[in-house]
């Protein structure tokens, strides 16, 4: 399949021609910012900008923080207090870099269920995507280390719980365990394993966004009505699309200095309102908190996790089958994995020939109830492990994998999709006005 067509940089100075002869890097951006874009992009193709923009966050203000910082335990909290005290502006690099990790998960969900609605993950983009999930499983990797290292008492409790799933794997999972933490339970070398791995993991995001971006401009953006650039004649090509710049780069600036209104509102008025009240007592691990809860981006898959107890028909069936090797707490470490296995396989699981949500009437109600159904983890995660959240979380958990494993698979055969665009021209037209034809002009 050929590319779009689009100008290619010719170096016109003897100093360009030099350096594009040994790093064509001028060349690289030029391609970049002219690389033609679907003309139809609405606003849930903001995110990609939001995105970088968390990400450089989080490293410059990480990098200033780790040099004021004492990963031990017997300093890790008071170092925090100095950072926040006693350090120039300490205490909003710090509210920055807290409430950032949560504007980049806000980001990043609404990255994922875009892509989900529009089909972003169907051929030829699945390595797009699969790369993206990459991202997203580091991410939370990252945030969750990132949480242990103030030495609260739910940085502590929360690594203890969490950790302690891992143990759960059998045969291997005591091991695995125990490397982690540097020991038999969380302590100084499980803060310095912490320390180590939240430091570097985001220079490794960095390097797969890189590999992300190159993806999706080696196969073109999706958009919304999933129709592709036509990629006959270089004048077809320019009527379904505009250069990156100046639209794009423009449309996605003004998006980003919305967001940051709100979010610098946040960091400035109500920096700790995401965060939990027992982080501000030191660790303590001879006193554990009445309700162990992780950051609100983890909840849902939390919810996942607690769900399946020992009382559920499907866990019993699987210890059984097992011989007991699959326990109820190895069947929640699983389906909590799982339930983002199956966001990794969507490319497969989605038998639809159809890419947009846009055209497929069934697909946008199943859809709707899967953004209610993860909001309705996200709050029964915070709840306490009782009934009736019990109940609820159980059915919410089936939802969601129903969805993947089911519900998608089928519409793909029963569904009956709307009429498309034959062209982006078109739909662009259509929303617009003017004539298909005239509208590029």
């Amino acid at each position: 399949m050929g590319g779009i067509p689009h100008d290619h940089y010719e170096p016109k100075t003897k100093g360009e021609k030099w350096l594009h002869s040994r790093l064509p890097i001028v060349g690289l951006m030029y391609a970049t910012l002219t690389a033609p874009t679907p003309k139809n992009l609405n606003w849930m193709w903001i995110w990609g900008i939001v995105l970088t923009f968390c990400l450089v966050l989080q490293i410059v203000t990480g990098i200033v923080l780790a040099m004021h910082y004492t990963p031990h335990v017997d300093n890790a909290f008071a170092s925090v207090e100095h950072i926040m005290r006693d350090v120039n502006g300490g205490y909003m690099l710090r509210y920055m870099h807290a409430n950032g990790a949560s504007l980049f998960f806000v980001a990043v969900y609404a990255h994922i269920f875009r892509g989900l609605y529009y089909g972003s993950y169907k051929a030829p983009r699945e390595v797009t995507w699969i790369i993206g999930m990459l991202i997203y499983l580091l991410m939370m990797a990252t945030g969750f280390m990132g949480y242990v290292l103030p030495w609260g008492q739910m940085s502590f409790w929360g690594a203890t719980v969490i950790t302690g799933l891992f143990g759960a794997i059998p045969f291997i999972g005591e091991s695995i365990q125990t490397l982690l933490l540097g020991g038999p339970a969380v302590d100084n070398a499980t803060l310095n394993r912490f320390f180590s791995l939240h430091y570097l993991l985001p220079f490794v995001i960095a390097g797969l966004v890189i590999l992300h971006i190159w993806a999706f401009h080696t196969t073109g953006n999706n958009n919304p009505t999933g129709v592709e650039v036509r990629r006959g004649s270089k004048e077809e090509a320019e009527k379904d699309t505009l250069p990156f710049w100046p639209y794009f780069v423009i449309k996605d600036l003004f998006a980003l200095a919305v967001i940051l209104v709100v979010f610098f509102a946040v960091v400035g008025f109500m920096p700790n309102y995401l965060g939990h009240p027992d982080n501000y007592i030191e660790a303590n691990a001879l006193s554990t908190p009445a309700h162990i809860v992780p950051e609100w981006y983890f909840l849902p898959f939390y919810a996942i996790l607690r769900a399946f107890t020992s009382e559920v028909w499907v866990v019993q069936i699987a210890s059984f089958v097992t011989g007991g090797i699959v326990d109820a707490k190895f069947f929640g470490v699983l389906a909590m994995f799982g339930a983002i296995a199956v966001m990794a396989l969507v490319p497969w699981l989605d038998t639809s020939s159809v890419r947009s949500g846009r055209f497929r009437p069934m697909f946008k109600w199943w859809f709707a109830l899967l953004v209610i159904d993860f909001f309705a983890l996200m709050w029964l995660g915070a709840m306490p492990a009782e009934e009736p959240y019990a109940s609820f979380s159980l059915i919410a958990s089936a939802y969601w994998f129903a969805y993947f494993l089911v519900i998608l698979p089928l519409l793909g055969v029963i569904e009956k999709p709307d009429a498309q665009p034959a062209t982006i021209e078109e739909d662009f037209a259509a929303h617009y006005g003017g004539d298909a034809d005239k509208s590029a002009e």
